[in-house]
């Protein structure tokens, strides 16, 4: 059995506010491009894990492994005694991205273990393996996301589009950037229409009202954000997503979007460049 592990793309990423418990208050919407890491399972005498991809060596394949800890709260929650599941986790995306790779894999292992185990998977656990996780347990819809990013509702309709994402290999420590962001409490973006959005102008209109908190502080501690967001920026919207470093460029066909992305790796070929659809 195997299952996608999307990338996740925060469009925008407001901060709300702080709860008592010193958790970060959000609104965010994501999306999940077409382009991200695979997680499979056969047989085995217990449960392990093994990696490979082009970033698979940047991941231990242990215990502080997300793919594995949620295969193990899973069994847990379930009352299995003896789970068996041999995983492979092909890492395709960058790590410590901002795109939500691991958050994604862990969901990908629940989805694929509950099918494979004949379980579904408890309501909470999800939430409590990262504050990511149960969005991308939902993927690949599009979502809105609030509170520590657990209250979840569907995003609004939207026209198919593509999306360039760029990363110079650089990575960025979520709690450093929240730590060096000093105001937490942003006011809202504008809601979307109650129909949604019939056209890509109009939605990309929409989003350019709307922010991610998190920019300035992230290229504060990792300057080539400026310079990913400067070589995305003749594309209709460009913008960081999540805590960085990765960047996105939205375009309206396959064919702008893949020559931007031919673009920027004639310019950076250090950089890690992909173009994916958003359906």
């Amino acid at each position: 059995m195997s299952d996608a592990a999307p990338a996740k793309v925060n469009l925008f990423l407001h901060l709300r506010g702080l709860r008592a418990d010193g958790y970060h208050l959000l609104e965010s919407l994501a999306v999940f491009p077409g382009v991200g890491d695979v997680i499979e399972a056969e047989d085995g005498p217990g449960l392990s894990l093994s990696l490979d991809g082009p970033f698979g060596w940047d991941l231990p394949a242990g215990g502080d492994n997300l793919v594995l800890r949620a295969a193990e709260m899973l069994a847990q929650a379930c009352a299995i005694a003896r789970p068996r599941a041999a995983l492979r986790l092909t890492k395709n995306l960058p790590v410590a991205s901002g795109i939500g790779g691991g958050s994604s894999d862990a969901a990908a292992a629940l989805r694929v273990l509950a099918r494979r185990w004949g379980v579904s998977v408890p309501e909470g656990l999800a939430e409590r393996l990262g504050a990511d996780v149960p969005v991308c347990l939902a993927a690949p819809r599009a979502t809105l996301m609030a509170g520590v990013g657990e209250q979840l509702t569907p995003g609004p309709a939207m026209p198919d589009f593509w999306m360039v994402l760029v990363n110079p290999l650089r990575s960025v420590e979520t709690r450093a950037v929240f730590r060096a962001t000093v105001e937490k409490d942003h006011p809202p973006g504008p809601a979307a229409p109650g129909q949604g959005f019939r056209d890509f102008p109009s939605l990309v209109d929409w989003l350019r009202a709307q922010r991610n908190d998190l920019e300035p502080a992230a290229r504060h501690l990792c300057p080539e954000i400026g310079e990913v967001v400067a070589a995305l920026g003749d594309a209709p919207l460009a913008r960081m997503s999540g805590s960085g470093a990765t960047c996105f460029a939205l375009h309206q066909t396959a064919e702008a979007a893949l020559a931007h992305a031919d673009r920027i790796r004639a310019q950076a070929p250090g950089w890690w460049v992909t173009a994916a659809p958003v359906a």
